[in-house]
């Protein structure tokens, strides 16, 4: 389902997300694992829940975007469910951390469903209750142009550095994937620019050992 990255360059690959709080893993998805993924996620969003608001603990940022659940992706998904708790990638993220990466216990957390696809569509600037976010693209916008481009600023937590100098934009593509620091690092996702794009990602939320339980009650806002 992955293709990892090799060991030898994994220490360089640590270096950067040690200093930038994100690293980018491109074709981290296998091209069987990307189709397989891929129908899963089609099947999924039948009975996930769109969602227009703006996020009281976050600054009141913007969320236009259709999400599901950890809790609905173990019940109906076992495929998404042991892919999280892959033995291979989680020694993989535990050796870019620098310490062990564990599962999140809450269900509703752990592992999301978000898909932008409207015009507008943006999930708004925040930060996460879990120190480490694995993002994995089904789907992507072709063209940086296009929108649906992760914004984040190194060494901040603050959501207002997002408007302010220094901010890192980045394009992925479909079978991309990236780690950030998503609790120390304030984040966002631009919005779509133009009909008939999509921006399908699964969210895997890991934590380190003694450290669970939400901070804010933004994943419940937003996945209940």
């Amino acid at each position: 389902m992955f293709s990892l990255p090799v060991p030898s360059r994994r220490e360089s690959l640590r270096r950067q997300f040690t200093a930038d709080g994100y690293v980018a893993l491109p074709g981290l998805i296998s091209p069987t694992g990307l189709a397989e993924l891929g129908r899963e996620a089609r099947r999924l969003e039948a009975d996930a829940v769109r969602r227009d608001f703006r996020m009281p603990c976050m600054g009141d940022s913007p969320r236009h975007m259709t999400t599901l659940g950890g809790d609905r992706i173990a019940r109906d998904s076992p495929v998404i469910a042991r892919l999280y708790e892959d033995r291979d990638l989680m020694g993989l993220l535990s050796s870019l951390l620098g310490e062990a990466a564990v599962a999140v216990h809450d269900p509703v957390e752990r592992h999301v469903l978000n898909v932008l696809h409207r015009p507008g569509d943006t999930h708004g600037a925040h930060t996460d209750d879990y120190p480490l976010a694995l993002v994995l693209f089904l789907e992507a916008p072709p063209h940086p142009a296009d929108g649906g481009l992760l914004e984040f600023r190194p060494g901040r937590g603050d959501l207002g550095a997002l408007d302010g100098p220094g901010v890192h934009r980045v394009h992925h593509r479909p079978a991309d994937g990236y780690l950030l620091r998503s609790d120390l690092t304030a984040h966002r996702v631009t919005p779509l620019g133009r009909p008939g794009l999509r921006r399908t990602v699964l969210n895997f939320a890991y934590t380190t050992p003694g450290r669970q339980g939400a901070t804010t009650s933004s994943a419940s806002l937003l996945y209940d």
